[in-house]
C-alpha cells in the first residue's frame, strides 16, 4: 500500500527547500523523497512539491517525467540496474541482463510479482574499470557474471544481508532514495572510496616516474599539490594530487619512454 504524504514530509520537504538560495533548486532531492516515501514519483508527491516551491505542478511533472532515476510505477523493494553500455555490454552485461530477465520473469523496467525487484538495463554507471557491473539500489556490484547476478537477485529476494563488492551493506531502493534526498544513513564510512582498479594507472605512474611538469610561473595545481605534500599519505592528500595532475595540459605530459613527447602524443 502506497504510503500518504504526512505532515513530517511536508516538514522535510520544506527542510530540503530551505538549503538553497532558490528554493526550486532543492526540487531534485525533494523528488528523491517523495519516492522515499511513496514508492514513486506520485500525483500527490507532484502537488506537494509544487505547493512548497510555489511553482506549477506542470513545472515539477517536467522535471519529474525527464530524469529516468525519478518512476512513475511503482518500484520493488530492490532496484537492480545492468549496465548495457559499450564496455560493460561486450565485458558480459548484455548476458547478464538477459540471464536475469529470464530468471525474474520480467523485462525492462518491470517488477517481479512479488514487489522484491525491479529490473532495468541502465546506461553507463562511470565504473568502467570494473565492467560488467550491477547496481542495487545505487551501490555498486563490480565484475559480475550471470551467474553471479542470479544470486545476488536471489539472496535480495530471500532478504539475506548482500553487501556491495566495494563494502557497503546494501539498504532498501527506498532507503537508498532518501539518502539522496540529503538525510544521510550510517553507511558513509563503509566500503572503500577508490578501489585497486581504478588507482592502478596513478601506481604504474609512481613505479616509472611519471610525472607532469609545472606550468611556466607556477599554477592553482601546483600550489594544490605543495598543499597535499604537507600531509603525505592522507587519502585527502592523494585525491588533491590526482585533481592537480589533471589540470595539465595532455600534450605538456613528459614520460620516461617518451622524454622528448615526440609527436606531441603523452604515451
Amino acid at each position: 500500500m502506497r504510503e500518504p504524504l504526512t505532515q513530517t514530509t511536508y516538514d522535510e520537504l520544506r527542510e530540503i527547500a530551505a538549503r538553497y538560495p532558490q528554493p526550486r533548486s532543492g526540487l531534485l532531492p525533494m523528488l528523491h523523497l517523495v519516492q522515499s516515501v511513496q514508492g514513486m514519483v506520485t500525483p500527490e508527491g507532484i502537488e506537494a512539491c509544487a505547493d512548497v516551491l510555489g511553482i506549477s505542478a506542470a513545472e515539477v511533472s517536467g522535471v519529474a517525467t525527464f530524469y529516468t532515476m525519478y518512476k512513475r510505477r511503482p518500484m520493488g523493494t530492490h532496484h537492480v540496474g545492468v549496465c548495457t553500455n559499450t564496455l560493460c555490454a561486450v565485458m558480459g552485461g548484455d548476458a547478464i541482463f538477459e540471464r536475469l530477465k529470464d530468471h525474474l520473469g520480467v523485462g525492462n523496467d518491470e517488477t517481479t510479482e512479488d514487489g522484491a525487484i525491479t529490473l532495468e538495463h541502465v546506461e553507463c554507471n562511470a565504473a568502467c574499470d570494473y565492467a560488467p557491473v550491477v547496481m542495487v539500489n545505487w551501490e555498486f556490484m563490480d565484475d559480475q557474471t550471470p551467474e553471479s547476478a542470479v544470486q545476488l537477485v536471489d539472496d535480495l529476494r530471500a532478504g539475506r544481508e548482500v553487501r556491495s563488492t566495494r563494502g557497503p551493506r546494501l539498504c532498501t531502493w527506498r532507503e537508498a532514495e532518501r539518502v539522496l534526498a540529503g538525510f544521510p544513513d550510517d553507511r558513509a564510512d563503509e566500503g572503500p572510496s577508490a578501489g585497486e582498479a581504478s588507482l592502478r594507472g596513478l601506481r604504474i605512474a609512481r613505479e616509472r616516474g611519471w610525472s607532469a611538469p609545472s606550468a611556466p610561473g607556477g599554477s592553482a595545481g601546483d600550489a594544490a599539490v605543495e598543499a597535499a605534500r604537507g600531509a603525505e599519505g592522507a587519502p585527502e592528500a592523494e585525491h588533491t594530487r590526482q585533481e592537480a595532475a589533471v589540470e595539465q595540459s595532455p600534450t605538456d605530459v613528459q614520460h620516461e619512454d617518451n622524454p622528448g613527447n615526440e609527436g606531441g602524443d603523452a604515451k
